[in-house]
């Protein structure tokens, strides 16, 4: 028990560290929820679904390659760069709201990112592969290797851990580009207004939120995990 104190899981220092990093991220999911659905009830005077506005932009960028397809998962609302498929959920691909333009017009935005070689996005996601082993396994590593005493196990996790921070800090970029690109095309091709972009702007603005935490959280766990490694090998 004294050991796995040291660990993280009863350090109350970890909550000292990551805690407001946390309590960020749970604002911030409070946040988009409440202006997603503060956008939902507002219909789009253009009258689009999401899917219509979707394809009119990629139309619009001269995008032909690229499918549209709904999900059945809230808010699972993703671009697939390896398939070229852009997934919408039914409320987004069928939804004729603000909130729905706004989304599936945000998720395009990586799909023109992706047309346009964009090298944030590249980049990204050439660090998946490893960013997805590194969620894995990396806190295993570091906390096996603590408890045993094999500093290179837990050094392994901190490099692994450090992928996904890495890959943290490369998203952001992304993920804020693509929502430029996207109030930038709906307002220049008339899908809507300016007050309209202001509400648009809102939920875009609270799901980009939702990343900052992310990043905030998983860089002040990965110096919490490098402090907690220096203390056993000191």
């Amino acid at each position: 028990m004294h050991e796995l104190g040291q660990l993280g899981f009863f350090d109350p220092r970890y909550f000292l560290y990551v805690g407001p990093a946390i309590l960020l991220a749970l604002w911030a999911e409070v946040k988009v929820k409440s202006a997603y659905a503060a956008a939902s009830r507002i219909p789009a005077r253009s009258g689009l679904s999401g899917a219509e506005t979707a394809q009119r932009i990629l139309n619009f960028h001269g995008i032909s390659n690229v499918a549209i397809e709904p999900v059945q998962s809230f808010l699972g609302d993703h671009y697939d760069p390896k398939k070229k498929v852009l997934r919408l959920s039914p409320d987004v691909y069928h939804g004729r709201s603000l909130a729905s333009l706004g989304i599936a017009a945000h998720e395009v935005g990586h799909a023109i990112q992706d047309a346009a070689a964009y090298g944030p996005l590249a980049f990204r996601n050439g660090l998946v592969p490893m960013a997805s082993v590194g969620s894995n396994i990396s806190v295993g590593l570091i906390i096996a290797g603590i408890i045993f005493g094999l500093t290179g196990m837990s050094v392994i996790g901190l490099a692994l851990f450090g992928v996904v921070v890495l890959f943290q800090l490369v998203n952001l970029p992304v993920e804020f580009n693509a929502s430029k690109r996207a109030r930038q095309t709906l307002l220049s091709n008339g899908m809507v207004t300016a007050d309209e972009d202001r509400v648009v702007g809102k939920v875009l603005s609270a799901a980009a939120m939702t990343y900052v935490a992310a990043t905030i959280t998983a860089v002040l766990t990965l110096i919490y995990y490098v402090l907690r490694v220096s203390d056993r090998r000191n």
